[in-house]
């Protein structure tokens, strides 16, 4: 097998401004380019301009670098973070090719470029490049295992859903691009080109692990992955479809199991027993040193993902649950867990309101549908406070780890790095029987 060519999608707006450091060839122009440019519709067109001056139009625009490794391009007004609690917009420079496509009304940037390249910038964009240098190893191959197996399940649908009359059960996987491999954020994997790799470890991890991935029973693993697990992973079927992977098994996020056997953490007693706890696990770590290295900027405003409340009055819980579900639930009475998974996530959970009561799942739609961007994860138990004639004034979420759970622990593997693991320790801990190989 030979090193894949991806194709990235980084930005659709209407107009994109864009600068090209270096010289670039233009598909269908004699000349090179560099400095500052805008593309805009006209009509069914796109339209290059430089100073305000018009200088090409085409239906597609295609810019190629004389050189990969020393040109490169930046695309200005970047979001990241769409529709997270950290949303923004920055400005992001890229090495790659660079194409402009129509998409309905609007512009969409591709950059195009060779797997490694891009990998190294996924690790830097998913972790700090300071990271130590076994998490970014075993990252890079947990990265490249995960994009490999996205290719191999294309065209699957990415939402899919059961609705009967009381139930509403959605799975959200990553969304096939018609005209591009992966998005550039975190709905696939946060990729933000050359800003982000500040030192050697990046390229450094990429280059000694590369063509590395894992495999079980000689196929590429969909080597899921989230921020914290909150120190018991989840399993793949309990967030996406009905599908065992046994390498994507549930595991205690240490190195030892624990003296009570929690066998029973998905009943409710053992579940607010293990929330309202902190447990000694690797992701349970208020090192600001690991942290800040684990951490890009705009996750740093997040110190509460291990353990996390989140508080909401009567009318607010029942503003958001009507806005979020499209349903009138009228006052809700209550929110009773019917399924949890091995990590304590709700998979089902039933919104009882004086209206309507409907069960709802899995993991992805419950924090959709609980919060104005998304909960922390679907881990919680539920204190009900203040109640008038049945009604309760107050719900306050108590909940655990941060994100789907399933797979590798980004913070329980920084910790390992730290405390001298190597990174094939670190992926033997978050996917049991499976094994590295060499594929190019």
């Amino acid at each position: 097998m030979n090193e894949p060519i991806v194709s990235v999608g980084i930005l659709t707006e209407k107009e994109i401004r864009f600068d090209l450091y270096g010289e670039f060839t233009l598909r269908g122009a004699d000349k090179k380019f560099s400095g500052k440019f805008k593309v805009k519709l006209n009509g069914d067109r796109i339209l290059l301009s430089q100073d305000k001056k018009e200088i090409f139009s085409s239906d597609e625009i295609f810019f190629n670098p004389n050189d990969l490794e020393t040109e490169s391009f930046l695309l200005r007004d970047v979001l990241i973070g769409k529709g997270f609690h950290w949303q923004s917009k920055e400005n992001q420079r890229f090495r790659g090719r660079l194409k402009f496509i129509k998409e309905k009304d609007q512009i969409t940037a591709i950059n195009i470029l060779p797997l490694e390249e891009y990998l190294t910038s996924v690790i830097s964009s998913e972790m700090s490049a300071n990271s130590s240098i076994e998490l970014l190893k075993a990252h890079s191959i947990v990265s490249r295992g995960w994009l490999l197996a996205q290719q191999e399940k294309k065209n699957k649908k990415a939402v899919n859903e059961i609705i009967g009359e009381d139930e509403i059960i959605r799975w959200y996987d990553r969304e096939d691009h018609t005209n591009y491999d992966f998005c550039a954020d975190d709905h696939c994997q946060r990729y933000q080109g050359v800003t982000k790799i500040i030192n050697d470890n990046a390229v450094n991890a990429i280059a000694s692990t590369r063509g590395l991935v894992l495999k079980y029973k000689d196929m590429i693993c969909d080597t899921r992955y989230s921020k914290c697990c909150g120190g018991i992973t989840e399993v793949f079927e309990n967030v996406w479809e009905n599908v065992s992977h046994p390498y994507l098994g549930s595991i205690l996020d240490y190195k030892f199991r624990f003296d009570d056997d929690r066998t029973d953490i998905q009943k409710e007693n053992f579940a607010d027993h293990w929330i309202n706890s902190t447990p000694q696990t690797f992701c349970n770590t208020t090192d600001e040193r690991i942290l800040s290295s684990v951490l890009v900027n705009f996750d740093h405003s997040t110190n509460d993902f291990f353990r996390w409340n989140v508080e909401y009055t009567q009318d607010e819980i029942a503003e958001l649950i009507k806005t979020k579900s499209g349903i009138d639930f009228g006052n809700i009475i209550d929110l009773i867990p019917i399924e949890r998974g091995p990590s304590t996530r709700i998979i089902k959970l039933q919104i009882v309101g004086t209206k309507k009561t409907i069960t709802i799942g899995k993991e992805l739609e419950i924090r959709k549908i609980l919060s104005k961007t998304h909960l922390y994860s679907s881990a919680f138990v539920i204190e009900k406070g203040k109640i008038i004639k049945r009604v309760p004034q107050k719900f306050i979420l108590h909940g655990a780890g941060w994100g789907h759970g399933v797979g590798f622990c980004q913070i329980g593997a920084a910790v390992m790095g730290e405390l001298g693991y190597g990174f094939d320790e670190i992926l033997m801990h978050y996917f049991n029987g499976a094994e590295i190989h060499k594929i190019y």
